[in-house]
Formats: structure tokens, sequence, C-alpha cells
């Protein structure tokens, strides 16, 4: 899969008075791409497509270059204390991800350029927390693998948080590109995690990501390279025959990881769930998809802000967790299993 290279890019106007955001312009220059200005991403008009439809995939192309502006960072558990913010959006084309429905009618990427002020915020909490280790997740609204080719702002958060004291990096990714991020200075402070699932999910859900072995391959790379190595299965789904499929995953995984230390390894497992209006975008968007989400065979589960999201009935769950925990155990007896929700 080749790196993602946005079909068109706006930029902020504010974003030019901050060096990346001259840098970033100058590089889109030189590519050729056509840019245009916006006077904020909320301003963004003029995405081509002939209908609703058209105007997505155009947008998940599309590239904003602009400042953050709320610095109040959102807790992220439970992976993390809080989500740093990097970046907002993905060019990936994941049938159940919750961005479809988090961004709403705004599915275009969006790199944020002030990060000095992010950093100093990051360095706000970690002071709250001290002498406690306060954990960052940068890819709760983003897989900022996918852009940081382009980018580097992830590469200087490895950076920034391996030289401190109190503070750790997380992030998750489904994409290979991470050639640039080897020779970062991450000091063991970062964790590299990849998101892992069966043929049957990764083949039918996951347009517009890196290839599972592609995922391997980086991950062989990202623990050659001494960071800290994650694995998130998610969603876990039930297919058919997803018992077999996911013992699979997890052959495969161990024989790709032969040979790499896999005494620090964890993972994450999130079962697949989905709200009503997240079943109404990504029926809209992807109108073929196999995604089963029927509410009557789910359980309804309360949610933060009010809204519910159905789940697996607590029998299935168990089953599904059950299964996978045996599977990890099985091949990776050393590693942590973190959470499982």
């Amino acid at each position: 899969m080749e790196p993602f290279v946005p079909q068109l890019v706006y930029i902020e106007p504010r974003a030019l008075e901050y060096p990346l955001g001259q840098e970033l312009k100058q590089k889109f220059e030189d590519m050729g791409l056509e840019i245009r200005e916006t006077t904020s991403h909320n301003q963004v008009r003029g995405i081509p497509g002939d209908n609703e439809l058209q105007q997505y995939r155009n947008a998940k192309s599309t590239l904003v270059v602009g400042i953050r502006k709320t610095l109040k960072f959102d807790t992220s558990k439970p992976s993390a204390e809080y989500a740093i913010p990097l970046a907002t959006g993905c060019m990936g084309h994941c049938h159940y991800c919750y961005l479809q429905t988090t961004l709403g009618s705004k599915p275009y990427i969006r790199t944020y350029v002030n990060l000095d002020e992010i950093f100093e915020q990051a360095e706000k909490y970690m002071e709250e927390r001290k002498p406690e280790i306060t954990r960052f997740e940068a890819a709760c609204t983003s897989d900022i693998v996918g852009i940081d080719h382009l980018t580097h702002s992830l590469k200087r958060a490895i950076e920034y948080f391996g030289e401190s004291e109190y503070g750790q990096l997380r992030f998750v990714t489904k994409f290979h590109h991470v050639d640039h991020l080897l020779d970062a200075k991450h000091n063991g402070k970062t964790r590299f995690r990849f998101s892992i699932n069966s043929r049957y999910v990764i083949k039918n859900f996951e347009p517009g990501t890196s290839s599972f072995d592609e995922r391997l391959e980086a991950a062989r790379k990202v623990a050659g390279a001494g960071y800290p190595l994650g694995f998130i299965v998610a969603p876990i789904y039930r297919h058919e025959g997803w018992e077999e499929g996911y013992r699979e995953l997890f052959e495969r995984l161990h024989q790709s990881l032969d040979g790499v230390n896999l005494d620090d390894i964890t993972f994450e497992l999130i079962q697949h769930r989905f709200t009503k209006p997240a079943k109404k975008v990504i029926m809209k968007r992807y109108p073929k998809t196999k995604l089963e989400m029927d509410e009557e065979k789910r359980k309804y589960k309360w949610g933060r802000y009010g809204i519910g999201k159905y789940v697996y009935q607590t029998e299935e769950a168990s089953q599904l967790e059950t299964s996978i925990r045996e599977y990890i155990h099985e091949f990776f007896p050393k590693a942590e299993i973190q959470y499982f929700t």
C-alpha cells in the first residue's frame, strides 16, 4: 500500500504563523498539490463530488492544515489518562469506525501545527499528576501514523515524551509507513501498537488500510528499533468461524514475531459495538457492508454523554473474551492483557 497523499489541501491562515505550517505549505506546493485557503476547518467548502457519497470519499483524501484551538485534552480511558490532539480524521475506510459519527459531516483529515502549545498543555497535565506517570493516547481521533510521513508531528511527540520524566505516549495504527519513526529518540517511553484482526474482518471491513502482513512487517521493524510493542484486537467480531479465525490470527502473529523479544508485549481487547447514529451513517456510506448491526441481537450499554451503544450479549461477550485470552496465553504466555471491553 502506498503512503497517503492528499488530493486537496486547505490551509488556515493562522497556521502559517507557525514554522510547521509554513513547512507543510512549501512541501505541498513542491508536490504539486492543489492548495486552498480556509478561515477555519468549519468553513471548508467546495470538496468535489456529484453526490454526498462522492463528497464523503473525496473528503477522506482532503487534508486541512490548521491550529488546535481547544487545548483541554479529553480523557482516554482505559488506554491512557488523556488524548493528545495531534490530528483528527483518517484516510482509512473501516466500516465500523466510531469516527463515522464523531466527525459527522466533516470527515476530512486535520493536522495541527501549534505543537509547542499542545506539548505545553501536556506538561501541565503531567505536573498535576506527578510523581505518577501520565499516559497520552495520540490515536483517539485519527490514525496518526497514516499522515506522519508528511507532517512528522508524531515523531516530534515521540521525542518530546522521550525526554519527559513523568509522561508516556501511546498510539495505535493500521498503517505500515513507519520507517521515518525508527530513529526517533523514544527512550522506551512510547508504546507503538498495531491494530490486528481476523482475515474476515480485515478483508470485509478495513478497506484503505495496510494489509495484515504489512502491519506485521512494520511491527518487527518497530520492535527492532526498541519501542515497547503492543496490539489492539478491535473490534472483536462474531463472524462465521470466528473461533478458528482468531486462533489463526494469533498463530500468524506469533510466527511473524519469531526472534522478537516478547517479554514486554501488551494486548488490548475491544468487542464490536455500535450506536444508532453510527449505524445510520455506516449504512448510508457503505450501503453494501456485511457488518452485522441488529439491535435485537445485542445488549444496550450506557455510554459517555448519555449516548448508549450496542454490544454483544453477556454470554456472547464472555465467550469472546475467554477464547481470545486463551489464544494469547497459548502463543504469548508473557504478554500483558490490559483490558477487555
